[in-house]
């Protein structure tokens, strides 16, 4: 795989931090509301599997985001993503995923991959409530952790006092003064995001995210140097980015279920579809709306169904539509939340059993949860939509539901971890229908 110097690429930079909870996705949401209402034309990406921060990005910059995954996608994928979010923009901004050095394997899959690769320097967000002069040294271990990544400027989140302030910036200046403090940003209650058991709540349910971006945009103006960190900025070193799409476009005409219970579906898929030719048709279960009748292909991401469970059971349009796509020979693909609607049944945490729509001979709980988390490499069963028997296609797995009863269907996957780890035979399919946990990613190419 070739490389070149990103010449049509912005120049960007990387928010990382040294553990999660540190405060990266409040400072990243702050400055891409800053400086898009500062007139900088500023685009964005997030780091890792997380299908919610990039709505949230979205909101605070006015342009669309995407993921970009190290362990689950190829290089020319990861370099695709940044050409097709960073259209038109003057500065690119990435938020990193867990610690600056956590991934699927030690380190691999992790944000400082992408900046090793990117040549992007780093831009630490530490979480200093609890401590002092302390703070320094982690800076420290993590500058010097690996000699290909570069911690450009620390911001010091949480801090509590000017006088907290004080002795930050003297311990940096004594043991650290190669890398500048950008600024201190102090403790603030009322820039708190909510959460729901699979991270944060959507960004379009949030009842006042224009509030809180505002918040969040003020409080970096005015205690980060916004000039010095946009002049941080670098051009990225990149991989040629030609070649196949992520996934095989489902069909010519691919009906997409979109709303608050599917809401989980990533940009760059749809952007490869888009590039190899299909059509997207966009509809509401939680409306009741059926798929397009001319869809030659059906597509349920994942999202929450679990919320709304009794409404989607009682919606016979989009249920009979459902079944009539199948009818048809549609090929109809359920991911997560989707694969969960296209069973006999689901449970809701209260117990509560909803009819779904009955094309995969499953029954799925969330009676008693059960955490289902990390990356998957999944090995197609049968020649299919998604390739030919034995293609190898990447993913993530993040659920609390519990398969209750699986009946007859042949599997859809052979699984194992990142690790290598034999996860057994997932998902089900019958004739065109088909779906499993996994939110697929991208596909794995034969030399990989």
């Amino acid at each position: 795989m070739t490389t070149n110097q990103g010449a049509d690429l912005p120049p960007g930079l990387i928010i990382a931090a040294p553990a999660s909870g540190s405060g990266k996705t409040l400072v990243t949401l702050g400055l891409l509301r800053h400086l898009r209402d500062s007139g900088t034309a500023v685009a964005s990406a997030k780091i890792g599997p997380d299908y919610i921060d990039p709505a949230f990005h979205a909101a605070a910059s006015g342009r669309h985001c995407v993921n970009l995954d190290p362990w689950a996608m190829r290089p020319a994928t990861i370099s695709a993503g940044l050409r097709d979010t960073a259209d038109g923009a003057a500065l690119l901004i990435l938020e990193g995923v867990m610690g600056l050095f956590d991934g699927a394997r030690l380190d691999e899959g992790s944000t400082a991959e992408v900046a090793q690769s990117t040549g992007w320097p780093v831009v630490l967000v530490v979480d200093a409530g609890a401590q002092g002069a302390s703070a320094a040294a982690v800076v420290r271990g993590f500058a010097q952790h690996r000699a290909n990544v570069t911690v450009a400027t620390v911001i010091f989140n949480r801090v509590g006092s000017p006088r907290h302030a004080e002795i930050l910036h003297a311990a940096m200046a004594a043991d650290l003064p190669q890398i500048p403090v950008l600024g201190c940003v102090p403790r603030l209650s009322d820039l708190s995001l909510p959460e729901r058991h699979l991270g944060l709540v959507q960004a379009r349910e949030h009842p006042n995210l224009e509030r809180f971006l505002k918040t969040a945009a003020e409080a970096m103006a005015t205690h980060l140097d916004i000039s010095r960190l946009k002049g941080l900025a670098r051009p990225a070193r990149l991989a040629d980015d030609g070649g196949t799409p992520a996934l095989p476009p489902l069909g010519r005409r691919i009906a997409l279920a979109r709303d608050d219970a599917f809401a989980f579906v990533y940009p760059h898929i749809l952007a490869g579809w888009h590039r190899a030719g299909a059509e997207i048709i966009e509809f509401s279960p939680l409306a009741d709306a059926p798929p397009d009748a001319t869809a030659d292909a059906v597509y349920l991401p994942g999202g929450y169904p679990e919320l709304h469970a009794g409404r989607l059971a009682g919606n016979s349009n989009f249920l009979d539509g459902l079944r009539s796509a199948a009818e048809r020979g549609a090929t109809v693909l359920g991911e997560c939340g989707g694969y969960m609607v296209l069973g006999d049944g689901l449970i809701d945490g209260t117990g509560a059993r909803h009819t779904m729509a009955g094309l995969l001979s499953l029954e799925t709980s969330f009676a008693e949860r059960r955490l289902h988390l990390g990356y998957r490499r999944a090995h197609v069963f049968g020649d299919g939509p998604l390739g030919q028997a034995g293609a190898l296609l990447r993913g993530h797995e993040f659920h609390y539901a519990k398969v209750v009863d699986l009946g007859a269907g042949d599997p859809l996957f052979a699984v194992e971890d990142a690790t290598g780890i034999d996860r057994g035979k997932v998902g089900q399919r019958r004739g065109n229908v088909m779906g499993s946990f996994i939110h697929l990613i991208d596909r794995e190419d034969s030399a990989a």
